[in-house]
């Protein structure tokens, strides 16, 4: 079945449908969760239970200095506070460990942007490719039609003039290309499947582009120069960002270990388990079957600690692997800025190449079209060499021109897809900075589009709940 769309509709979808979006926008759910709990590494936890002990047999009785043979009762319930393990709360740790995450956090948002960028050039990719091979098997038709012509009118020429293997040789050369247009439709029933992926629609669907076959789309001007081009590329691409915030969480990694030795952890132990900050309830006593003493009760201790690991020697080790951790964060940023002053040096060249061969594929194609049409009718026309009657155009030389015009149509629409490749290529370099578009025409009404999806796949879904930052 065909399934209309058109650029607008299909970069729209690339937004948020690829997996690869969903996969970053879960990364920062698991960040922002991780921010969360760095925020409260100072809470303790809250303890709600009951103790009961019974005791039969014989004990001391310390007020009389007797044994005696007693049963008693004990219960004590109530609310109590638990910290970090050992029930000490981690002063450094919940200073810095915030802002940590704050910049993991950030990290990840970018990534997000980044994988949006990724999908919608994954998109352009796949949407160019299905624009490249639904041209070329309209041309791949266009030339069978013109064969079946030019088989019609080598087959009514004379014997005298055309021997009969001509016609064959036509029939031969016609063949050939209804097995390219079967190959055609097979590519461009390919790259449709590779672009119902991207975007999750059905995959049983012929996507059918709206626009016209040789549509040619300028986002960046091919004349701007790489120093016009690195500025906005090394500003905007969100992958350079994102390693700026994990230098920042670096960083901070050094002040949080130079300050551990400074900061004291607190300890808030209760009275009766060390691993109980806080404790108050109500106790209850009572001998034999009796609990008739009651009373409320609370416990809190306090101790503030400085801590020197290893004698401050194993403060200096997690210093300096904090200090290589972060220069390992500053090579990803340097080679972030590389790759991009790279991808920009890369889609320039393609941009620029394949806006003159459009313009050379264009005048080979119209070329090819005006010397095929020069050939058939010149299979009209005869001329006299001595006593033998000639044509103008022997039957070979209009097949060799239909050949060559289909090439022209295979390359025409090939370079067409290579320029409108590149210039997403080079704006997703750039970063996709608006700024930077250079609109030649207005965009066109977006087409309405069928998101539902066959019962035999998942539905799309929206991945996790938007984080915050």
């Amino acid at each position: 079945m065909r399934f209309p769309i058109n650029l607008p509709a299909a970069l729209r979808l690339s937004d948020a449908r690829p997996l690869v979006v969903a996969a970053a926008q879960a990364s920062v759910w698991v960040a922002e969760a991780d921010l969360a709990q760095a925020r409260v590494l100072w809470v303790p936890t809250l303890n709600i239970g009951a103790d009961y002990i019974r005791h039969d047999g014989g004990g001391p009785d310390f007020n009389k200095g007797i044994m005696t043979a007693v049963s008693t009762n004990f219960f004590y319930g109530g609310v109590g506070l638990t910290g970090a393990p050992l029930g000490i709360i981690y002063t450094t740790d919940a200073v810095f460990e915030p802002l940590i995450a704050r910049q993991n956090l950030n990290a990840r948002h970018w990534d997000v942007q980044a994988s949006k960028n990724d999908a919608l050039l994954m998109t352009a990719e796949a949407y160019f490719r299905v624009h490249q091979y639904r041209g070329t098997y309209a041309g791949t038709l266009y030339c069978v039609e013109r064969g079946h012509d030019l088989v019609e009118r080598i087959a009514a020429l004379s014997r005298d003039l055309v021997p009969e293997f001509e016609v064959e040789r036509a029939r031969n050369m016609v063949a050939d290309i209804e097995q390219r247009a079967v190959m055609d439709r097979q590519e461009w029933r390919v790259q449709s499947a590779n672009l119902t992926r991207v975007l999750r629609l059905d995959p049983r669907a012929v996507l059918e582009p709206l626009e016209p076959d040789h549509l040619q789309i300028t986002l960046v001007d091919p004349g701007r120069t790489l120093d016009d081009l690195m500025p906005v590329a090394l500003t905007n691409r969100p992958e350079i960002a994102s390693r700026q915030a994990m230098v920042q969480a670096a960083t901070a990694a050094i002040r949080r270990e130079k300050m551990r030795p400074f900061l004291p952890n607190v300890a808030l132990n209760g009275f009766q388990t060390p691993l109980e900050m806080f404790q108050a309830g109500i106790f209850g006593f009572g001998p034999n079957n009796r609990m008739n003493q009651w009373v409320g009760r609370d416990d809190i201790s306090i101790q503030p600690v400085w801590q020197l690991s290893s004698l401050g020697i194993g403060n200096l080790a997690m210093i300096k692997r904090q200090r290589g951790r972060e220069s390992q964060a500053m090579i990803e940023l340097f080679n972030a800025q590389d790759a991009a002053a790279a991808d920009v040096t890369r889609a320039l060249a393609r941009v620029q190449s394949a806006a003159i061969r459009v313009v050379q594929a264009d005048r080979s194609l119209r070329t090819g079209i005006i010397a095929f049409n020069g050939s058939m009718e010149g299979l009209k026309q005869i001329s006299r060499f001595a006593n033998v009657l000639v044509l103008i155009t022997r039957p070979q030389e209009a097949v060799y021109s239909l050949q060559l015009v289909r090439v022209a149509f295979e390359e025409y629409y090939a370079t067409v897809a290579e320029y409108n490749l590149a210039q997403f290529d080079l704006y997703h370099a750039l970063g996709y900075p608006a700024s930077e578009i250079a609109v030649k025409h207005p965009a066109g009404q977006e087409q309405p589009v069928d998101l539902t999806r066959p019962k035999f796949l998942p539905p799309v879904g929206h991945g996790p709940p938007p984080a915050t930052r």
